[in-house]
């Protein structure tokens, strides 16, 4: 992906799927690349039109969650790329667990219970729902692997103080519930998923992307209780499939591990996984968009005019 300059452009951060572009004091513009990541490393080759995925289901829950707490979106200028208001990001992810699933279930199956400091119930299988949904948080890495953290941990380490812990765990929650809520409608279920927030001044908001197949994963609720109940495995909609042929190709971005080579019908495969999701979860069907460089800087700048 190009890099750009903008209007009040005072700085760039290329993430491992975002680059994020720094306007003014205030202002972020972030274009959603079509780079692809898994166990915290950047795979070799583009999934296309993943980063459009991304940014309009991010925008469209963003909109349908704005009621529980202030979000960073001001508005989406392009079909991969959203301009919002710059945030102190709070240096720890939110990850809310309906069900016991990916690295809670890894966790589970070496005999711990404790994740994070909260206790999983015994007897339980993979992909069976908790009694009520539980945070596992994790910090947020700047390099390498974000790693799992307790509550207590949080803020015996100043990440957060006590009474905004409250306020990331409520607002967590109540996201988290608006989330399922969404999912039921379009028949799938709301497995886990990650927030991460911000705050201006002495108010809290929600950043970055919600809902997508990057920060969470869904099974499809046709047949989910027939699938339990036989032991089978879920049909899910999320990364978790990229990861699980990693881990079969010998890959968890472990010290001298090397990623295994992507085919084009894998490639092509993601994308249109990631296409399926969309679909699903948006209950709309998804509009392709290729636009050059010329026209993204376009769309920026006539949404910079607006806001800066």
């Amino acid at each position: 992906m190009a890099s750009f300059l903008f209007p009040g452009q005072t700085g760039v951060y290329r993430g491992k799927v975002r680059d994020v572009y720094f306007i003014d004091d205030d202002l972020l513009l972030m274009i959603a690349s079509d780079r692809i990541s898994a166990f915290d490393v950047v795979l070799p080759h583009p999934i296309p039109y993943k980063g459009q995925v991304l940014n309009q289901i991010a925008a469209h829950m963003l909109q349908a969650t704005s009621d529980i707490c202030p979000n960073w979106l001001l508005e989406v200028p392009a079909p991969n790329m959203s301009l919002g208001k710059r945030c102190e990001p709070f240096k720890i992810e939110m990850v809310v667990r309906g069900n016991l699933t990916g690295h809670a279930w890894r966790t589970y199956t070496s005999g711990e219970r404790l994740l994070c400091g909260v206790l999983m119930p015994d007897g339980m299988k993979e992909n069976d729902f908790f009694p009520t949904p539980i945070i596992t948080p994790s910090t947020k890495a700047s390099e390498g692997h974000d790693e799992d953290i307790s509550k207590e941990a949080i803020i015996e380490q100043g990440l957060a103080t006590a009474a905004e812990w409250e306020q990331l765990s409520t607002y967590a929650l109540q996201l988290f519930e608006r989330g399922r809520q969404i999912a039921n409608k379009q028949n799938l279920v709301l497995a886990d998923t990650k927030y991460e927030f911000g705050s201006i001044g002495d108010t809290i908001y929600l950043m970055d992307e919600i809902h997508t197949p990057d920060s969470s994963r869904y099974f499809l609720k046709d047949g989910f209780e027939e699938r339990q109940a036989k032991g089978e495995k879920q049909k899910q909609l999320s990364k978790e499939f990229v990861r699980e042929w990693l881990i079969a190709n010998n890959f968890m971005g472990k010290e001298g591990q090397v990623v295994p080579d992507m085919s084009t019908g894998w490639i092509t495969e993601i994308s249109k996984r990631y296409i399926e999701l969309y679909e699903k979860v948006i209950g709309e069907s998804f509009k392709p968009e290729d636009l050059d460089e010329s026209t993204l800087l376009d769309r920026a700048i006539q949404s910079l005019k607006k806001w800066r």
